[in-house]
C-alpha cells in the first residue's frame, strides 16, 4: 500500500524556521503533484504549498508566499517544505498529498499522510 509519510514538524518560536519533509513509498509517485496542506483546529483543511512533478508549476497560498518554499527529489521521491519566519498563526498538523495531475484543492488528492504537528509559539 502506498504511503507518504511526513517528518520535521515540531515547536518553534516565532520568527524561527522548520523543514517539512514527505517521503512517498513508491517510486511511481515521482511523477504525481505533491503539496501541502493544513489544518488547524476547529478549521477546514486548507491549502499551503504545490509543485507538479516537473516542478515547472509551483503554487502558494497567499497567507505564506514568500516565507514558505517547496522543493521536490524526484529521486529521492520526497517533497519539502521550507517554513520561514513562522507566525503563530501558522500553528496547525501540516499534511503532504499527491495525485496525478495538478490542483490545489485537498478533495481532488487521494493519497495522504498522517500529518505533522506545527507548533509556534508568540
Amino acid at each position: 500500500q502506498v504511503q507518504l509519510v511526513e517528518s520535521g514538524g515540531g515547536l518553534v518560536q516565532a520568527g524561527g524556521s522548520l523543514r517539512l519533509s514527505c517521503a512517498a513509498s513508491e517510486h511511481s509517485f515521482a511523477t504525481y503533484t505533491k503539496a501541502w496542506f493544513r489544518q488547524a483546529p476547529e478549521k477546514e483543511r486548507e491549502f499551503v504549498a504545490a509543485i507538479s512533478w516537473t516542478g515547472v508549476s509551483i503554487d502558494y497560498s497567499d497567507s505564506v508566499k514568500g516565507r514558505f518554499y517547496i522543493s521536490r527529489d524526484n529521486v529521492g521521491n520526497t517533497v519539502t517544505l521550507q517554513m520561514n519566519s513562522l507566525k503563530p498563526e501558522d500553528t496547525a498538523i501540516y499534511y503532504c498529498a499527491a495525485r496525478n495531475g495538478y490542483s490545489l484543492r485537498p478533495s481532488l488528492y487521494n493519497y495522504w499522510g498522517q500529518g505533522t504537528q506545527v507548533t509556534v509559539s508568540s
